[in-house]
């Protein structure tokens, strides 16, 4: 059995003919679908398409596969994307001192549940470099001067771009990206925040949550523009909390939810099932 697969992403304007069009060019050329997704939106006219294909029947690489499908992506004004299962993304990991997030994402790559490569760490804090390069990963301590901040993002953009990074997360950095930095990695930045968002935008929104006597408390894996807290959510989840919990218990109970919906939102971004429509997402969980 084929293990190699591609992965062909499309978003167009919806309009009839294009689940033919796409599926009979494969069928031409050989090839065989083994999942298939797709969602047509009827408030914004767009519709949403994930394929993953069996590589081995085609008669084409991915070049030739690009030239082949251009003229059918052109004519239905696709935005697409194909990308090969057997090529792992490269994630950098920020970190800032809290480690609950990394130490999770570090365990799922190195038992090979999420399929990356982590060619670094980078933090604003030396908290984190002998877990990190106990795992075998450079680790790069950039910090971050408050009169300064321009030059640690810039050597933060260095590294990123030296490791050729596919995606960067921020693993509860506690640093706000500036914008030239959310442009220069649109798409491509993706950050837990600690709160069911939209409420308790900003920090420390467990203790906000206390003082508001709230039932849930949750987390939000979005992708990082820069509007603060603002981009569009890939995944959440919430949990249960009692009248006799603690800020403490509520910080407890959050990282728990915290690591589950970043290592959650991170899987469907490296398996390319987000598909990002202005500010909303569709998801082919």
């Amino acid at each position: 059995m084929s293990l190699r697969r591609y992965r062909l992403i499309i978003s167009c304007p919806d309009r009839v003919g294009i689940v033919a069009a796409v599926s009979g060019f494969l069928s031409r050329h050989g090839g065989s679908i083994t999942e298939a997704s797709q969602h047509s939106d009827v408030s914004t006219g767009w519709f949403f398409m994930r394929y993953e294909i069996d590589a081995d029947r085609l008669p084409f690489e991915m070049d030739g596969f690009r030239q082949a499908f251009a003229p059918i992506a052109e004519a239905f004004a696709m935005h697409w994307q194909i990308t090969d299962t057997q090529v792992p993304r490269r994630v950098v990991p920020l970190v800032s001192k809290l480690d609950h997030c990394l130490t999770d994402l570090l365990y799922r790559w190195r038992s090979g549940d999420l399929p990356m490569d982590i060619p670094c760490v980078i933090s604003n804090h030396e908290d984190m470099r002998a877990y990190v390069e106990w795992h075998g990963i450079p680790y790069h301590h950039i910090p971050v001067n408050p009169q300064d901040k321009a030059a640690a993002f810039a050597r933060i953009a260095e590294r990123v771009d030296e490791a050729r990074a596919d995606v960067v997360v921020l693993a509860r950095y506690m640093q706000i990206l500036p914008p030239d930095l959310c442009a220069r990695y649109a798409g491509r930045v993706i950050n837990i925040h600690h709160s069911f968002l939209p409420s308790f935008v900003g920090a420390r929104p467990y203790h906000r949550a206390f003082e508001r006597g709230v039932k849930l408390i949750g987390a939000t894996c979005h992708y990082v523009t820069d509007q603060l807290d603002e981009g569009p959510i890939i995944e959440q989840d919430v949990i249960r909390v009692r009248h006799d919990d603690a800020v403490d218990d509520l910080v407890r109970l959050g990282r728990d939810v915290e690591r589950a919906v970043l290592a959650r939102g991170l899987r469907y971004h490296l398996e390319d099932r987000v598909l990002v429509h202005g500010n909303k997402t569709v998801v082919f969980d």
